[in-house]
């Protein structure tokens, strides 16, 4: 017959084995939740860059327009 001991080594062995998978299978969860969501915030981000660079832009287009009208006023 098996002996007892063997029986409880191999269970904790087991024991063992399943738990360190199953903590890693969720620590690369976690972390992979992690990402998308750092993700998603440097997407926002980059959106608000794109959107702001196109509003300086219209505004240096608007202040070049303001600046030719106050040269034609003043040449009048």
């Amino acid at each position: 017959m098996i002996d007892s001991t063997i029986i409880v080594g191999l269970f904790s062995f087991a024991a063992s084995v399943i738990g360190t998978f199953g903590g890693i299978l969720v620590s690369s969860k976690l972390t992979n939740y992690r990402l998308e969501q750092l993700e998603d915030k440097v997407q926002q981000h980059n959106k608000l860059i794109e959107r702001m660079y196109k509003v300086e832009d219209s505004a240096k287009s608007a202040h070049h327009r303001i600046d030719e009208l106050r040269e034609e006023l003043n040449h009048v």
